[in-house]
């Protein structure tokens, strides 16, 4: 059986409710606030589907001009904005264009 979040592809966030729903029901998440219009958005986004195929983590995508609420309520002032959750908590935040490896490190030590 397959669902979205075994396919090892990011989930694109429709609500503020599928979010909470999302990190609640997986142990590690990464978020990635982003917007259309933003350049190192772009510049980030083969990365962070790499991430979630190649990694344990639930990877979810925050449109914050579709989500302005979830993305104000999360804090998020500038995109990209990479959030970690671990069990449901958040555990750590980026912000701007990141390394692959780096990136991993932290989901490694999440998973841990």
């Amino acid at each position: 059986m397959s669902t979205p979040e075994s396919t090892g592809a990011p989930i694109h966030v429709e609500s503020a409710d599928h979010f909470a729903d999302l990190v609640d029901e997986h142990d590690v998440v990464l978020v990635d606030y982003h917007a259309e219009w933003c350049g190192p958005c772009k510049m980030l986004e083969p990365t962070v589907e790499a991430i979630a195929a190649e990694t344990d983590a639930t990877v979810l995508k925050v449109d914050i001009d579709e989500l302005q609420g979830l993305a104000r309520d999360a804090g998020v002032r500038s995109v990209p904005t990479l959030q970690f959750y671990k069990g449901g908590e958040e555990a750590e935040r980026v912000i701007g264009v990141q390394d692959k490896s780096d990136l991993v490190n932290i989901i490694e030590q999440l998973s841990a």
